[in-house]
């Protein structure tokens, strides 16, 4: 029989102090954050607690509460060719809250004393700044509102000590996430027309560090939760399945390298702290996310359908294999073995048998991620080498023929902008592929420069989809 998941009935106390303050309580921080903060605990003398803040007037702390923050990671995948299942109770959270309900208890979390970092996963629209926020005697509705609040009380309750600033660690998926969440405090300082002393401390007091965060959470196991619970033999509603795989680049002062021991927990190449995280971040958008964008068009015109089975089919697999080893790696400025392993980690994490990603959901706006994520290989490549990528060409034809809607009479699913859509509707209708091929390359609208001027470029494309 199952038993409740709380503190009670595992024996686990939490008796460690509070040290990270958590604006999210979504799978994802769960499974990244917070197992990686229960690894720095049991593997080194952090010795810190999370406390949640739900960020909107809806959410989950309930839920966290009610299982005293405790709570299971079931990580499922491919590591080093071999397949790993690993299940991990998470008891670093402490308690969760909604502020929106207990406003003195969200004043009370500024005040702690052993707080040092705030993390957050308010999603790509989270860190923006609301106008509407006037009175910062009362709880904003922004995120950035709320950390410009929550330092405010800090600063005043401390009467400004340069020691008791805080790092602030955003997971959000925008490019410059620290120095963006920074300028929106800043901001609403200004907005607040509060004073030079407290804006002073916040510069130079604060770290708001930019981060890149990688790892795929799909979330809740509904399919297989009983099978999850009875192997644990708790009722757990919170479980947090995920991929083993996880990157966290972090671009922070030494200072904040200390005291985040992630070397000593023996997460050093998982966890990284960096200087600038600017070539990670075009390493991910170049391999992961270029792979993905490559291999879709080309893949599906061969029927597959998804990105397992079309890694372990013989001409897709070779195909995106050799785009990526042949064609991206060389286009950039990362050691060459470093680049190589993150490559092998992602054909390993494509293999996934955990996961089932169809290709339709990521050929949404694929006219825009090929000019963001592949286009600029295939420029980089003609730069560093004067030749084509054969590859990554192949697959913008193949790109162009998924675009006319139709393959051997069945639809294709296209999913884009209805301007994208139309185009092609209306250039497909000549049915004439060397005017298709010259016209959408000649798109500055979707490519940002006329592609056509690249010699040699509009050749290689057409007798590509001549043969399709």
């Amino acid at each position: 029989m199952k038993k409740k998941l709380n503190r009670t009935t595992t024996g686990i106390l939490q008796d460690r102090p509070v040290k990270v303050l958590q604006f999210g309580e979504g799978n994802f921080l769960r499974a990244f954050v917070d197992w990686t903060i229960d690894i720095l605990n049991e593997n080194t003398d952090f010795n810190g607690a999370v406390e949640i803040v739900q960020p909107i007037s809806k959410g989950m702390a309930a839920m966290v509460n009610a299982q005293d923050g405790l709570y299971h990671v079931v990580l499922n995948g491919i590591q080093h060719g071999k397949t790993v299942s690993d299940t991990r109770l998470i008891s670093c959270v402490a308690s969760a809250y909604n502020p929106y309900e207990d406003f003195k208890r969200f004043v009370k979390s500024a005040e702690n004393p052993d707080l040092k970092f705030v993390v957050s996963n308010t999603t790509e629209a989270g860190i923006t700044f609301n106008a509407n926020d006037t009175n910062p005697e009362v709880l904003p509705d922004s995120f950035p509102g709320k950390i410009t609040l929550l330092l405010l009380t800090r600063f005043n309750f401390y009467k400004g000590l340069p020691d008791k600033g805080l790092v602030f660690i955003p997971c959000e998926l925008i490019e410059k996430n620290g120095e963006t969440l920074k300028q929106m405090v800043l901001q609403y300082i200004a907005h607040w027309k509060l004073s030079d002393d407290f804006k002073n401390w916040v510069i130079n007091c604060n770290s708001f560090c930019n981060t890149l965060v990688d790892r795929i959470v799909p979330g809740f196991p509904k399919d297989t939760i009983q099978e999850i619970q009875k192997a644990t033999g708790y009722e757990d509603n919170l479980v947090v399945t995920a991929e083993p795989f996880i990157l966290w680049v972090i671009e922070a002062p030494e200072a904040v390298q200390k005291s985040l021991p992630t070397e000593k927990a023996g997460l050093g190449s998982q966890i990284k702290f960096v200087r600038d995280l600017t070539p990670y971040r075009t390493r991910k958008v170049r391999i992961l996310n270029g792979a993905h964008t490559a291999l879709v068009p080309v893949a599906y015109l061969h029927g597959l359908r998804t990105v397992r089975e079309s890694i372990e089919d013989a001409y897709a697999g070779k195909f995106i294999r050799e785009a990526i080893f042949e064609e991206i790696i060389p286009t950039l400025d990362l050691p060459k073995e470093e680049l190589q392993q993150f490559a092998n980690d992602v054909i390993e994490r494509f293999q996934n048998p955990f996961i089932r990603h169809e290709l339709s959901s990521i050929a949404l706006n694929s006219i825009s991620k090929y000019k963001v994520r592949v286009l600029p290989s295939v420029l980089e490549f003609h730069k560093r080498t004067g030749k084509l990528p054969e590859r990554l060409l192949h697959s913008l034809a193949a790109l162009i023929q998924f675009y006319k809607g139709e393959w051997k009479g069945e639809t294709v699913p296209t999913n884009d902008t209805p301007e994208i859509l139309e185009f092609f509707k209306k250039v497909w209708t000549t049915n004439d592929v060397e005017h298709v091929t010259t016209t959408t390359l000649s798109n500055t609208n979707f490519w940002g420069t006329d592609l056509n001027t690249i010699p040699g470029l509009k050749e290689k494309v057409l007798k590509s989809l001549q043969e399709f």
